[in-house]
C-alpha cells in the first residue's frame, strides 16, 4: 500500500473563513478521497495559523485577550470543515504545545548550522502578507495582494541564509512537477532569476505573541518560518508519523503564497537537513466580481451560509466545475442555483429516480449484457486525477452520467419487457453503482445516498467494473430538491 501526503496551507484566524478558504479544503478533499479509492494509505493535514501579529491586531480591536479570540475563530474553520464533509486526518493548531517546540528547536538546528545571524533589518513590512516587500513588488506604493501601503520597519533580527542556498533552488524549480501548474513554476523560476535568493528576516522583536527564538526571549520567531514548519509537526517530526508520511506528496495552496512554498520552504528544509516535498500544487483565487476575495478589504462570502442554502455537496460541485482547477474563477449564485437544478438535480437525481422507480414497478432480475461500460473512459478519468486536473476529471465523469441519460432515452425501458427489459436495467443500475464511487470524491454525502438507495457497499476504484449487481433496490428521496 503506498502512503499518500496532502496539506492545505494553514489559515490565518483574524476573522470567519470565506469561500476562498472553503475551496481550498474542498480540492484538498477531493485529491485525498480519489488517493484512497485507488487504495493508498492517506494523511490529510489542514489547520489554523495562530501565531501571525494580525491575529494579535484583530484581538486589540475587539478589545480580546488574543488567545481566546483565537481560540474562537478556530471554532469556525473546524465548523466549515465539518460542514463541508472534509476528510482531514487531522488539524494542526500552531499553538500548540507540539508545534512551539519543533518550530523551536528546527529553528535552533539551522542556527547550529550556521544558517542563522544577528543583524538589523530595514524594509517594507505588509501586515497582511506577515511578509516583507521590496519596493519593486509594490504597486502604486501598496501590498498588490491586499491593496494597502506596506510599514517602514527598522529593527533588530535574526536572518536565515537563504542566499546561501540559490543554486539549490534554482535546480529545483528548473525542472518540471515540483510546482504544478506549470505557469506557476515559470513564474518563480522567472523572479528568482531576475532578483536572486537574499537572506531572510526570520524574527521580530517587541512582540507578545508568538513563539519565542529558544536561545534568545526578546525575539518571536518570524511567523512564516514558524507557520510552514506546521507540514512536519503535524507529523510529530521526526517521530514514527514523519517517518511513515513524509515528505509530503502534494502542498494545496493558493498563488498568493506560491513564494514562501517553493523557495522559502525547500530553502529552510535544506538547511535543516530534511526530504524535500514532491509537489506544491497551485491553485487559483475564487473572485467576487472579477476582484479576490479577502477578509482584510471586506470582499467576502460565508461558505457556511451558502451550505445551509444549497448543502455541501451543492457548493462543493459547483466549485470544482464552475472554476477550472489551477485558474482563477468568479463565483455567482445564479450559477450555482443554475448547476444543482440542471446538472445535480437533472442529470444525476433524476436519472438515479428514473431508473429506481423503473426496477420496483417491473420487478424483474437485474442481469444481462454490459453494454455501458464501453462509454465510460475509466483510463482517461484515472489520468486526469492523478494529474491533478480535478475540473476535467469531473467532466468526464459526467459525461458518463449524459450517456446513461441517453441510453435510457434511446432505449425507452418502460415500453420493455423480458430480456430486454432485464438487460437495460442491469446496465443502469451498474452505472449508478460505479458512477457514486467515482463521484464520491467529489461530491460524498450524495454518493451515500445513491449507495443506500442502490443496496451497495461503498466501493474503490477497483470496483469500477460492471459485473453480477449484488444490491437491494430500495428507492429513497429525491437527491437533490429544486431551487
Amino acid at each position: 500500500m503506498a502512503k499518500f501526503y496532502i496539506t492545505t496551507a494553514i489559515d490565518y484566524v483574524n476573522s470567519k473563513p470565506h469561500l476562498g478558504h472553503a475551496y481550498e479544503k474542498i480540492c484538498a478533499d477531493v485529491i485525498a478521497r480519489w488517493n484512497r479509492l485507488k487504495g493508498d494509505d492517506v494523511f490529510f493535514l489542514t489547520g489554523t495559523d495562530e501565531n501571525a501579529q494580525k491575529n494579535e491586531l484583530a484581538a486589540k480591536e475587539k478589545g480580546m485577550e488574543t488567545k481566546k479570540f483565537v481560540d474562537e475563530n478556530v471554532g469556525y474553520f473546524k465548523e466549515l470543515c465539518k460542514k463541508l464533509n472534509i476528510s482531514n486526518d487531522d488539524f494542526i493548531r500552531t499553538t500548540e504545545k507540539k508545534h512551539f517546540k519543533i518550530s523551536q528547536d528546527i529553528f535552533k538546528k539551522v542556527y547550529d548550522k550556521g544558517d542563522i545571524y544577528k543583524g538589523d533589518y530595514e524594509g517594507y513590512y505588509c501586515v497582511g502578507c506577515e511578509a516583507f516587500l521590496t519596493e519593486k513588488g509594490l504597486v502604486e506604493g501598496k501590498c498588490p495582494e491586499h491593496g494597502k501601503e506596506p510599514k517602514w520597519l527598522k529593527e533588530e533580527s535574526y536572518f536565515f541564509k537563504m542566499s546561501k542556498y540559490e543554486k539549490a533552488i534554482i535546480k529545483l524549480l528548473s525542472k518540471k512537477g515540483f510546482v504544478a501548474p506549470e505557469s506557476k513554476r515559470k513564474e518563480i523560476l522567472s523572479r528568482l532569476q531576475s532578483d536572486g535568493l537574499k537572506d531572510l528576516s526570520v524574527s521580530r522583536v517587541n512582540l507578545d505573541w508568538g513563539i519565542p527564538v529558544s536561545f534568545d526571549k526578546e525575539h518571536k520567531i518570524y511567523v512564516w518560518f514558524d507557520a510552514l514548519i506546521n507540514y512536519v509537526s503535524g507529523l510529530d517530526y521526526p517521530g514514527k508519523k514523519f517517518k511513515k508520511y513524509w515528505p509530503a506528496d502534494v502542498h494545496l495552496i493558493g498563488k498568493g503564497i506560491n513564494w514562501f512554498h517553493s523557495v522559502i520552504w525547500p530553502s529552510m528544509l535544506l538547511s535543516a537537513d530534511i526530504e524535500l516535498p514532491k509537489r506544491v500544487l497551485v491553485h487559483g483565487y475564487v473572485n467576487l466580481n472579477g476582484m479576490k476575495m479577502s477578509k482584510s478589504m471586506g470582499k467576502v462570502i460565508d461558505p457556511v451560509e451558502l451550505v445551509e442554502e444549497y448543502g455541501s455537496d451543492g457548493l462543493r460541485y459547483y466549485l470544482l466545475k464552475e472554476i477550472s482547477f489551477g485558474s482563477d474563477g468568479d463565483f455567482s449564485e445564479e450559477s450555482l442555483k443554475d448547476r444543482l437544478n440542471n446538472e445535480l438535480a437533472n442529470d444525476l437525481g433524476n436519472l438515479l429516480s428514473r431508473v429506481l422507480t423503473l426496477v420496483e414497478k417491473k420487478k424483474v432480475k437485474l442481469e444481462g449484457k454490459d453494454e455501458l461500460s464501453k462509454k465510460l473512459n475509466l483510463k482517461k478519468i484515472e489520468k486526469l486525477m492523478d494529474e491533478y486536473e480535478l475540473t476535467e476529471g469531473l467532466k468526464e465523469i459526467w459525461s458518463f452520467v449524459i450517456e446513461c441519460n441517453k441510453y435510457v432515452n434511446d432505449k425507452k425501458p418502460w415500453e420493455l419487457e423480458g430480456k430486454k427489459l432485464e438487460n437495460v436495467l442491469y446496465n443502469l443500475v451498474e452505472s449508478l453503482r460505479v458512477i457514486s464511487v467515482l463521484l464520491s470524491c467529489f461530491i460524498p454525502e450524495t454518493c451515500e445516498k445513491i449507495n443506500k438507495q442502490l443496496g451497495v457497499k461503498e466501493g474503490s476504484l477497483k470496483d469500477c467494473k460492471f459485473s453480477k449487481f449484488k444490491g437491494k433496490i430500495k428507492k429513497g428521496e429525491v437527491l437533490f430538491k429544486k431551487i
